[in-house]
């Protein structure tokens, strides 16, 4: 795990969309989900116990230079061995379906009817967050996450109405989506976006 904190966040994770992440609530879901203590924890990211603790509930907010970190060790990148049947799946897919890391919205696979609205290379936009191309109405769902418990627990699902986003590169209609967590092998958490309506 300690080179996980050796990860390079791409140029466009600076969206402001990580500046509202609970990272703290994130970061205890992925501690559970790995089974990583607080105090190893602490260790890697060279602070106090009481100081992850703090961060977990939510009682401070780590500085600029931990919060990058955090979400370098969180952060998905479905490449592992174990996720191949899973992007298989999603790149099969008739639905119009993609993969994103669940704490920074970067593409990590997408099916071909969603690829085919898109006027950019689907293989071009992989390990990008997607972010810069949100909706309001995905704006506003991804703003609730927090105080829906979305980052307290491992297996979750949302549905919403979402507007257009008016990009033309990679666009949003108007219609049903769904958000589903998806635990990866490497202990991070996938979303799974799928247009259902």
């Amino acid at each position: 795990m300690a080179s996980s904190l050796g990860r390079t966040l791409p140029s466009d994770y600076s969206s402001p969309m990580l500046h509202d992440l609970p990272v703290g609530r994130a970061l205890r879901r992925f501690r559970r989900l790995n089974a990583v203590k607080q105090g190893h924890l602490a260790e890697l990211l060279a602070v106090s116990q009481a100081t992850v603790s703090r961060w977990e509930s939510g009682a401070q907010e780590p500085d600029e230079v931990h919060r990058e970190r955090i979400v370098a060790l969180i952060a998905a990148q479905a490449d592992h061995r174990g996720d191949a049947a899973l992007k298989r799946l999603v790149e099969t897919s008739s639905m119009p379906v993609h993969l994103v890391c669940d704490a920074t919205h970067q593409l990590l696979a997408v099916s071909p009817p969603r690829a085919a609205t898109w006027r950019v290379e689907a293989g071009e936009m992989l390990g990008t967050s997607l972010w810069r191309f949100a909706s309001p109405g995905v704006v506003a769902a991804q703003a609730a996450l927090a105080y829906g418990g979305w980052f307290e627990r491992p297996y979750q699902q949302l549905r919403f109405e979402t507007g257009s986003n008016g990009h033309d590169d990679i666009p949003i209609l108007p219609g049903l989506l769904q958000w589903e967590t998806v635990p990866l092998s490497d202990g991070r958490t996938g979303r799974l976006a799928t247009t259902v309506g």
